[in-house]
């Protein structure tokens, strides 16, 4: 196997990995280029790395080949378009509380743009990992009463 096939198969499977934790998980992608770039490609990568496989790969080529069919069946039962429309990140307009212990914890309002379709909203507990990556949970009940979150007054909401 050639350094090319290697390379091209190991970025293949890390956008696989991004796209699949970003769309099941509570992992979600902030930053909107490397969400574009992982969801795009998905659908031209796939294509990309089975053909180069075929043709490329002699001794393994079931193998090479096995991964990326199962992809692109997967692509095709749910639908390049509604794929396409998933690449918008979500966009906080709103942080209601931040967290008395932890700076990078807060609980946001945000919305997800779907183009012609409206926009997509939700209240949801943040935890920021890097600048390019979040974990978001559900709201805890009765936050109000909970001594490690602080109301954010109005002046200070993020625009």
């Amino acid at each position: 196997m050639t350094w090319t096939t290697r390379i091209l198969n190991g970025i293949y499977v890390l956008i696989i990995i991004l796209f699949l934790l970003d769309s099941s998980t509570s992992f979600d992608i902030k930053s909107q280029l490397l969400k574009t770039f992982v969801y795009l490609g998905l659908l031209i990568g796939t294509p990309l790395t089975l053909t180069w496989n075929f043709f490329v790969l002699k001794n393994r080529k079931i193998i090479g080949t096995a991964f990326p069919t199962i992809i692109l069946i997967f692509i095709l039962i749910v639908g390049p378009v509604k794929i396409i429309f998933s690449t918008s990140a979500w966009q906080t307009k709103t942080i209601l509380y931040t967290n008395g212990h932890f700076s990078c914890k807060t609980i946001e309002f945000q919305t997800q743009d779907m183009g012609a379709l409206g926009y997509n909203k939700r209240t949801v507990e943040v935890l920021y990992l890097t600048d390019f990556f979040m974990i978001i949970n559900e709201i805890p009940l009765e936050i109000d009463k909970k001594v490690e979150w602080i109301k954010v007054d109005k002046e200070n909401e993020k625009q």
